[in-house]
């Protein structure tokens, strides 16, 4: 398994746990010199939260780095990141974004790329699995999360 596969795998694991406490199904985690250092999934819903992406809160539950931790990251999320959680990505310089898939969603992902974000789409079947399954069964949930 090369290390993209394993480090979404974790950003899967994190979207499963949101999912099972009734959550959106979308996690990230952020790594850094091969490690993880950050987790987290969407909590929207289990917080009554309006910025609680999964991208929001790995980055949140990384604690406060320096600028020149974040530009040595590469952030992992089960979807494309949305207009906040790309912001987010640029404000702090994490220069690579691994997604999941971009099927189900797709952020601002060419603004990101013209800001030097090298982003790399798996086009994972799990994760476009996970959020087929909970659009169905939740769509005014989605519709909610993705401003609609």
């Amino acid at each position: 398994m090369n290390p993209h596969e394993t480090f979404m795998n974790a950003a899967i694991d994190e979207a499963r746990k949101g999912l099972a406490e009734g959550g959106i199904p979308i996690g990230s985690v952020l790594v850094k010199g091969g490690e993880i250092i950050g987790r987290g999934h969407n909590q929207r819903v289990q917080k009554k939260s309006i910025v609680l992406h999964a991208e929001m809160d790995c980055l949140e539950n990384a604690g406060r780095l320096k600028v020149n931790d974040y530009e040595q990251c590469v952030i992992y999320s089960t979807l494309s990141p949305c207009d906040m959680c790309t912001g987010t990505i640029l404000l702090y310089k994490i220069p690579t974004v691994v997604i999941g898939e971009n099927k189900t969603f797709k952020g601002p992902e060419e603004y990101s790329q013209n800001r030097g974000v090298q982003l790399i789409n798996l086009e994972s079947e799990e994760c476009k699995q996970l959020m087929r399954e909970f659009i169905q069964a939740h769509p005014e949930l989605w519709n909610e999360d993705i401003g609609i």
